[in-house]
């Protein structure tokens, strides 16, 4: 099964370079690496163009015009672009463990899509690790925020795993779901601008459309980079809007999106 990997990012190639290292570090590599670029300056684009020169396997950079937080057109870009069949989407400052996408691999299962959580590391050991470049993940480590997340039980990833419709929790800063399934909802939601809600609406549509749900613990591990708040998050939020259309799909129970991924793989 092909799989692709997408990272989101915008104007924070620092953090952007330790989730590239840890995802060509993987003792399952990915089909292809795609770089989600969400409107990012120069020095994002010449960090991916290194990487993929030196990467045995493509890494490729989708990037679109900086009009504000559009992370949900980001997304559909690069899915659009993919070739695997199985997909596993990321921020760009996430830093992998090793078996990451072999985890996510092995978790995939007809009808569902996978929602991975994430280890908080500490603003110290964040500023650290960008100087050197150290994308070692452990429950043990310096500046763990949430030390059980780090700790990596396949056996029993597997057994907590089981199919729902929850929505709480939901983060596309580490989620993965066959490629079929995410175009059949239409992706992501364009409607969206501003940060929030554009994960949990494409949430809501996949559980409707008979996708549910697979909350992961245990296996899948990625850690977080500590961060002030963006400010094209903050700035750039309609929160208010996205409430709305979000509530619109649960209660219609919503299956696809008129503004979404289509226009994308039409042009292919």
């Amino acid at each position: 099964m092909k799989c692709s990997l997408v990272i989101t990012t915008y104007n924070w190639p620092e953090a952007l370079e330790l989730s590239l290292r840890s995802a060509l570090r993987q003792s399952e590599v990915p089909d292809e690496v795609i770089v989600a670029d969400d409107g990012s300056r120069s020095d994002t684009a010449r960090l991916v163009e290194e990487y993929r020169q030196s990467s045995s396997i493509p890494v490729v950079h989708v990037w679109q015009e900086d009009l504000g937080f559009r992370a949900a057109a980001s997304r559909n870009r690069a899915i659009a672009a993919a070739c695997g069949e199985y997909v596993v989407i990321i921020d760009g400052d996430m830093v992998l463990h090793s078996d990451f996408i072999r985890d996510h691999k092995q978790l995939s299962r007809e009808n569902t899509f996978v929602q991975g959580s994430r280890v908080m590391l500490s603003r110290q050991t964040t500023e650290a690790r960008l100087v050197s470049k150290n994308i070692d993940i452990s429950p043990f480590g310096r500046g763990v925020g949430n030390r059980k997340s780090a700790v990596r039980l396949p056996w029993l990833a597997g057994m907590l795993a089981r199919p729902t419709e929850a929505l709480r929790g939901i983060r596309s800063c580490n989620m993965s779901f066959f490629r079929a399934d995410c175009i059949r909802v239409n992706g992501f939601n364009e409607d969206f601008t501003g940060w929030g809600r554009e994960d949990s609406e494409f949430a809501v549509r996949m559980i409707n459309s008979g996708v549910l749900r697979r909350n992961v613990r245990f296996s899948a591990i990625a850690a977080h980079l500590w961060h002030r708040e963006n400010n094209k998050e903050a700035t750039g939020g309609a929160l208010a809007e996205n409430d709305r259309i979000l509530q619109e799909a649960m209660m219609v129970k919503k299956t696809w999106c008129p503004n979404g991924i289509d226009k994308y793989l039409e042009k292919q």
